[in-house]
Order: structure tokens, then sequence, then C-alpha cells
């Protein structure tokens, strides 16, 4: 066995690692070897993006193209390009005081996400980092719930990538004036909750509309927290990355990162519901009246106590 093909072995072991325990089928979630990557989706992930313009239109044209061909990667897409769309606007009209380091940021952020889908896509596993293992290999098995995929990439690239790009492009000098253009995106993100559930609902899960009638504000508000606190996460592990002057420290924050976006990701997949629930919530995704799912359910549950 050459040296390459070990690796390659390991690889797929990883990611069968980590399927099984986000309850995943590891053989839809590993990538199959005996198929080329598609390289009209490698055009648009292979170079480094130019600028915000272009973060915008490749990251459009590759959600067009996986929603075109059934791909599951395209839910997480559909909510990633409207943010950025929101945050170039934002930037554009001079909503942040480092309209530059804005776009730096933007920009690095977006090449985190580039950069692990282009690794998953070649089949290159060993770059990619475990969270997106996660995201990427339950889109590929297409079996979660639209929610389970958008927020698996939103805990990967927030609760992962985020500390990276912040440290990769540097929160000195004039912190105070950076972090607050990092929690201005919040309240731009504020802006587009509702806009983002309505594009879901359009594109994937006609029933998602039926649930936030039922529920109201709370499922925006959910969503809110979670990326909002994730993005205050990771602005204190990208201060810990730059003022640490031991090596150790820098790495327990590391390894900080990882296993709060693995156990994020391990959790989203794998709730503690039951397989009944997860059924009719599946249904419910899929547009079946949402009062008579519940009385149907109910009337299983009743049936087995």
């Amino acid at each position: 066995m050459t040296g390459f093909t070990a690796l390659r072995l390991l690889d797929a072991r990883r990611l069968r690692a980590l399927a099984l325990a986000a309850g995943v089928d590891p053989v839809d979630a590993v990538p199959r070897r005996d198929t080329p990557p598609d390289a009209d989706l490698l055009d648009l992930t292979a170079d480094p993006f130019d600028d915000v313009a272009d973060v915008f239109d490749r990251l459009r044209e590759l959600e067009r193209r996986l929603r075109s061909a059934g791909d599951r990667r395209a839910v997480f897409l559909t909510i990633y390009t409207r943010m950025t769309a929101a945050v170039r606007d934002a930037i554009d009209a001079g909503r942040f005081a480092d309209g530059p380091w804005m776009r730096r940021y933007t920009v690095t952020f977006a090449d985190h996400y580039r950069r692990a889908f282009d690794a998953f896509e070649r089949g290159r596993l060993s770059a990619v980092p475990d969270p997106w293992l996660v995201a990427f290999g339950t889109a590929r098995a297409g079996d979660a719930l639209v929610a389970q995929d958008a927020f698996l990439g939103i805990n990967a690239h927030i609760n992962y990538d985020l500390a990276l790009a912040l440290h990769e492009i540097g929160i000195d000098p004039n912190r105070h004036r950076k972090r607050a253009d990092h929690d201005e995106i919040d309240a731009v993100l504020t802006d587009l909750i509702d806009a983002q559930q309505a594009a879901l609902t359009d594109l994937y899960a006609p029933g998602l509309a039926d649930v936030d009638a039922t529920l109201g504000p709370v499922d925006e508000a959910l969503s809110l927290f979670s990326m909002t606190e994730g993005r205050a996460q990771a602005w204190r592990l990208a201060t810990v990355l730059t003022d640490a002057s031991w090596l150790f420290v820098r790495r327990c924050a590391r390894w900080l990162l990882r296993a709060t976006a693995v156990g994020g990701a391990v959790v989203t997949r794998s709730p503690p519901l039951d397989s009944t629930l997860l059924a009719a919530l599946r249904r419910v995704e899929r547009g079946v009246d949402l009062e008579t799912m519940l009385t149907q359910l109910a009337a299983r549950l009743d049936g087995v106590d």
C-alpha cells in the first residue's frame, strides 16, 4: 500500500467515524472514489476570492448549480449568499467604521468555506475541517431536515471558521472599532432572518411556513441567538489566539474551537428526538398539513402508551 493510498483510507475512516457519530450513513457521506470531482463546481471554488463582489457572484452560482442538481449543500448557501449580499450592501452604505477591514473580513471568511468545499469535492478529506465533514456528509446523505442542513452549515462557518478568519485578518490596531464593526453584523443579520426563512420555505421546505405560523417569533429568535452567540465566541477565541504568548494556550483555544464546533454538529445532526417525531417533521417540511400531522402523531403516541 502506498503512502498516498493509506492517507486516502485514513481520510475515509475519519469521515466514517464522524458520520457515524452524527447519525449519517457512512456509505452516503464518504465521497465516491470511482467518479471524478464535478469540474463545474471546482471552477467556482478552486481559486481564492478577489473581492466581496466575487464572493457573492461565485457563491450564488455555486448555490444555483447545487440546487439544480438536487444537492443539499445548496441549503446553507441559500442562507450564506443572502448574508453576503446584506453585508456587501451595508459596507457600500457606509454602515461600518472600517470599510476596508470589513471587506477583508468578508473575503477571508468566505475563503474558509471555499477551501473546505473545494477539498471535500476533490476527496481531500484531510484538508476539510471536521465540522464541515459532518455538514457536507449530512448534505450528501440527503436525509436530514432542511433546518438541520442549514444549522450544520451555520455551525461550521460561524462556530469554527469565523475565529480563524478574524485571527487571520487581524483584530488590531483599533481593536475596539473593529469589535464594533464585528458586532454591527449582528444587526444586519437581525434584519435578514425572515427573508432567509422565506427563501428556505420557497426553495426546499414549503411546510416551514406552517411551522413559522405555529411558533411565531420563537424559531427566528433561536436562529438569531445561535448566530450572535457563535459570533461573540468567535471574537473571544480570536482574541486569545492574538494575545496569548504561550503556545499551549493557543493550542487549547484551537482545541476548544474544534471541540465546540464538532459537538454542535453532532448534536444538530442527531437531536434526541423520537424517530416517529423526526419522520413527522420531515412530512411537515414537505408541506403536509401541520394540524393533521399533529393529530396523527398524538394518536400514534397515545397508542404506544
